[in-house]
């Protein structure tokens, strides 16, 4: 889908008059919303500064649930709104008491997982009347950890992800980019002020094929290394990418849950490691899925995206609220995994212990050269 056939949204939200607070938020189905969240706090984002943040901080904008709204919620500095809102704008003057049009309030965001931008969201939830004007997103890769102060000085390259664009009050406003680079940090721009509830920067991690070479063994599947979900049979009470996130699960939304089937077939999910990998270790966590976890598993792999699947790991039996450990008698090499569950429930994470073969590490390097890295 091209970036002028994504819906979008501008002007006013309507004033709140009571009842559900997003019984007239607008939003749409994006194309890219199933790729990871390279600004998931659970990677290990963060709002690192901001030029404003006086009527709500920052660190708002990456909170991973829904922005909430409480009419009743005031304090010192007036209505406390879940969000990062920034102090209204003013000219010099009474002569001049607008704000010019190159004024503007920024946040600098670090990726939790440096990757390819493929979408972004910007949800003005509640902010009806002091949303910003327009958006602008900029983005850059700067190596290790730096300060706001290293990325604000005046050697960073920064690259135009989102140019400046009209956007909407109580609403997901959603952009497709296309800039075929890694980027490890974002400097959003709200103009000339006003207030974002969430961000969400959709795309895929582009790991750093010299600390995957440096740890050696690692989990090859991990979202945080390069891996992904490339499709799932369920998704019905939670994304099947959950099963690739940092730490264990916490609670049972936290895994992959399905529906109960009623036929005679399996779920599934397939993914995309990294790379070409040798896998010598599998865990299966059904971590607090106790009455619904799945009652058995199954691994396939396959090389390449035409290439047959083989069965690692036949088909065994998985307890509930349990980290099932496997050493596999042969390692399996491979580019691509498949587990099957019988006959339905979910899974809390999977994760599949192994190293780059040579191949796998050549193009990833490769890869890694041509985004810039």
């Amino acid at each position: 889908m091209s970036a002028s056939s994504i819906p979008s949204f501008t002007g006013d939200a309507g004033p709140y008059g009571g009842g559900e607070p997003y019984a007239d938020y607008r939003t749409a189905d994006f194309p890219f919303t199933h790729l990871a969240d390279l600004a998931d706090r659970r990677l290990g984002a963060g709002v690192v500064a901001a030029n404003d943040e006086f009527f709500a901080e920052r660190e708002n904008l990456l909170k991973p649930e829904p922005a909430e709204f409480d009419p009743e919620h005031f304090g010192h500095k007036g209505k406390i709104m879940d969000g990062w809102e920034t102090r209204r704008r003013r000219g010099v003057s009474a002569e001049q008491p607008h704000p010019t049009d190159e004024d503007h309030d920024w946040a600098l965001v670090r990726l939790g997982a440096p990757g390819v931008v493929r979408g972004v969201v910007v949800d003005t939830a509640h902010f009806r009347g002091n949303y910003p004007q327009a958006v602008s997103i900029d983005g850059t890769s700067v190596a290790g950890s730096p300060s706001p102060q290293e990325l604000l000085a005046g050697d960073v390259k920064w690259t135009t992800l989102v140019p400046r664009t009209a956007v909407g009050g109580h609403a997901a406003n959603g952009f497709a980019v296309d800039v075929e680079q890694r980027f490890t940090h974002l400097r959003v721009n709200q103009h000339p002020d006003g207030g974002i509830a969430r961000l969400r920067v959709y795309g895929e991690v582009a790991p750093d094929p010299v600390w995957l070479s440096a740890l050696g063994t690692f989990d090859c599947v991990a979202l945080e290394n390069g891996g992904q979900v490339e499709d799932a049979s369920d998704r019905f009470y939670s994304p099947a990418t959950n099963t690739i996130q940092p730490g264990r699960s916490r609670k049972m939304d936290d895994g992959w849950e399905t529906r109960r089937r009623r036929d005679k077939g399996n779920d599934w999910i397939r993914y995309q490691l990294v790379e070409q990998s040798e896998i010598r270790a599998v865990e299966i966590d059904t971590a607090y899925l106790k009455g619904n976890s799945a009652g058995w598993a199954a691994l396939s792999v396959r090389d390449g995206a035409e290439g047959e699947w083989r069965e690692v790991l036949p088909r065994t039996r998985l307890q509930p609220d349990t980290n099932h450990r496997f050493v596999l008698d042969t390692p399996a090499v491979g580019t691509h995994v498949r587990i099957d569950i019988y006959p339905d429930g979910g899974i809390s994470r999977l994760r599949l212990f192994g190293s780059l073969t040579e191949q796998g590490a050549g193009r990833l390097t490769a890869r890694h050269q041509e985004l810039g890295g």
